[in-house]
């Protein structure tokens, strides 16, 4: 019990993992803005009234799983181009960090607009983002790596002072469900590989990499051709997920744990094409790497300062070792004018 009460003290009034869930809110970010940009030159036939989804089956397709699209509003032209350009221009903003938690749940109904205008082309990080980007509403994201305007801070001023205390302990509940979130999604995903033939016999990644939507050409057949790397990678895979949350749960080994990830998922990205997916799990991958990130910037900044501080050096001594060579020159010059004189 005695220890319980500064633990309490701690989660109500401390704030954990900021930089971690502000690099969470902009890596997001950034894999909305990729997907608008990705996909802008088709975006009349692939999002638009006219194009490969039928208008007429995707207003079918919103009301038999009883959700929304702000596309279904009107089967016009000009409405389709102006919520996708919004929808391109809110995943920039939040990218950067401007706007706050508004344009971040503006972000969260527009993806979803467009995510629901063509659910063909998702990758699974989609599944993620609808998820996480809620919870994120609750964390302080724009505290770091934000272009701040003032406005926040000024809103934040006028809320009384008993709702501004709620904000550290919302914000590490949001912290704490996005956690939870992502063991979920590796224990679920561990617990179903290791129930079927191929993972229990270490040749599922010999398939996986045959598959030609997911294979990378001139490298996948370097590794499903080697029986080593096949059954190493299976394994390796399967215990990584089950075991996941265990490094999460000891402190020293959750760095290892999130570095482990974020390895695991850039080569899903790369060796797979599911980028979106990828980068939305090492988004979330950053909660558990927020001291680590801090530490890493504040050396960043101390090297940073180093190299200025001896480039203005150099830069003095060449310009005091310029300065006697025209005092000698001047005085050359004085003495040989009286010489003439």
């Amino acid at each position: 019990m005695s220890n319980s009460v500064p633990l309490l003290d701690r989660w109500s009034s401390h704030p954990v993992s900021v930089l971690g869930v502000s690099g969470t809110r902009a890596l997001i970010g950034f894999v909305g803005l990729m997907f608008y940009v990705s996909q802008y030159s088709d975006r009349g036939y692939l999002f638009g009234p006219d194009g490969v989804f039928p208008w007429t089956d995707f207003l079918a397709a919103l009301d038999r799983d009883g959700t929304f699209s702000l596309y279904a509003l009107s089967g016009s032209g000009a409405w389709f181009e102006l919520v996708y350009h919004i929808g391109l221009l809110s995943a920039l903003a939040v990218t950067f960090g401007v706007g706050g938690r508004p344009v971040l749940i503006m972000h969260w109904v527009l993806l979803w607009s467009v995510y629901q205008r063509q659910p063909l082309i998702l990758d699974g990080g989609d599944n993620l983002a609808y998820l996480v980007i809620p919870m994120l509403v609750l964390t302080r994201c724009y505290d770091r790596l934000s272009l701040s305007t003032g406005l926040a801070a000024r809103w934040t001023r006028r809320i009384p002072e008993g709702l501004r205390a709620l904000q550290a302990p919302l914000h590490n509940l949001g912290v704490l469900a996005i956690a939870t979130q992502i063991c979920l999604v590796y224990v679920t995903s561990g617990l179903y590989k290791v129930q079927g033939k191929l993972w229990q016999d270490g040749t599922a990644l010999f398939y996986i990499m045959r598959i030609p939507e997911f294979s990378l050409p001139g490298v996948s057949d370097l590794v499903y051709g080697n029986d080593m790397l096949v059954f190493a990678g299976t394994y390796s895979t399967t215990f990584f997920l089950v075991y996941f949350p265990l490094g999460i749960l000891v402190p020293r080994l959750r760095p290892w744990a999130a570095v482990a990830s974020i390895g695991f998922h850039v080569s899903i990205g790369f060796f797979m094409g599911l980028t979106g997916f990828a980068l939305t799990m090492v988004a979330c991958d950053l909660i558990f790497l927020s001291r680590p990130l801090g530490e890493a910037l504040a050396f960043a900044t101390r090297a940073n300062t180093r190299i200025e501080r001896s480039v203005r050096a150099w830069r003095e001594g060449r310009t005091q070792q310029e300065r006697p060579e025209e005092h000698a020159g001047n005085a050359t010059a004085a003495s040989a004018m009286e010489n003439t004189g």
